[in-house]
């Protein structure tokens, strides 16, 4: 097991020094004026040539990555050109947001679908028809449009939810449910029919093998061969899927965060790759490819906790 998650380790630190690296360097390429963009359009030649010089705009760019990348290692991502805010207090203002956004989204779904899914592969019939049309409609429809549809009916015509968030430091619990709750809702409607049709599949699979026949002629009972044996055979393929989803939501919560007034991580990439804020969009891409990289190593070790055979590849 140790061998499995140091390689498993490596392989992601190679992963993230790539992005970095390409990352860093797509960033300088397509920005210009980098000085000009923080002093204003007023800032005499003289004033931006010295902010250049202060940001170490004037030296080669591999010695700037180099530079940046030696402060990472160290846990210092820099502070932002435009606020003088350190990076990682940044981000750490944001970054719980679109977790804590993220990861109900992704527990609510990874309920609901295994529910729908194994309704739908046992029964088959009317609810089989039901969760495969409902796939094919939830993935039409843009997670954004049902985002605007439950703002437009819940906060604004029935005013049972804010209809922008009111998360701030300090604030109760209750705000952050309230803040919380239509953003989630819209994940969880857009996400939980695809995954409900990848649970069903991998179980009307598993119903079709030998062993569930050979653990239904010893008499054991439908409910324990179906939650004991059947739905954890099944499991690795839902759990690559609800990784997919988790990983995709990263980058598609942008638009929910801003139809909600969210201070989440999407904003402030937003906004920081606007501006040409290079530390601060590092900082972003950096600590998203992390959780990127845990979020993977986890799912594969309950995948190789389910299916040994994982470990062994």
């Amino acid at each position: 097991m140790l061998a499995f998650i140091l390689k498993r380790l490596g392989a992601g630190v190679v992963v993230l020094f790539a992005i970095s690296c390409l990352t860093y360097f797509l960033l300088y390429f397509s920005s210009a004026n980098i000085a000009r963009n923080i002093l204003g359009e007023f800032a005499t030649p003289e004033q931006v040539a010295l902010k250049s010089a202060e940001l170490g705009l004037d030296q080669p760019l591999p010695v700037r990555y180099l530079e940046w990348l030696g402060g990472a290692l160290t846990g210092s991502l820099g502070t932002s050109w435009f606020t003088g805010q350190s990076v990682a207090s940044a981000i750490a203002g944001r970054l719980p947001v679109t977790l804590a956004l993220i990861i109900s989204a992704i527990l609510l779904i990874a309920v609901v679908a295994t529910l729908l899914g194994m309704a739908a592969a046992v029964r088959r019939g009317a609810v089989d028809r039901v969760v495969q049309t409902a796939a094919v409609v939830g993935d039409a429809i843009p997670g954004f449009v049902l985002a605007i549809m439950l703002v437009t009916l819940f906060a604004i015509q029935l005013g049972w939810f804010p209809a922008t968030s009111s998360i701030a430091p300090g604030v109760a619990a209750s705000a952050w449910i309230a803040s919380l709750t239509l953003p989630v809702i819209a994940l969880v409607i857009n996400g939980v029919t695809s995954s409900a049709q990848q649970v069903r599949s991998a179980i009307i699979k598993q119903l079709e093998k030998d062993y569930v026949r050979t653990l239904r002629s010893r008499g054991i009972s439908e409910r324990e061969i179906l939650f004991t044996h059947v739905l954890r055979s099944a499991a690795p393929a839902g759990l690559t899927v609800l990784s997919l989803q988790f990983i995709g939501m990263l980058g598609g919560v942008v638009i929910i965060e801003q139809i909600f007034a969210l201070p989440g991580m999407g904003a402030l990439a937003v906004q920081s790759t606007t501006l040409g804020d290079i530390p601060l969009v590092m900082g972003v891409v950096i600590y998203t490819v992390i959780i990127v990289i845990i979020v993977n190593l986890l799912v594969d070790l309950a995948n190789g906790w389910l299916n040994p055979k994982v470990r062994v590849s």
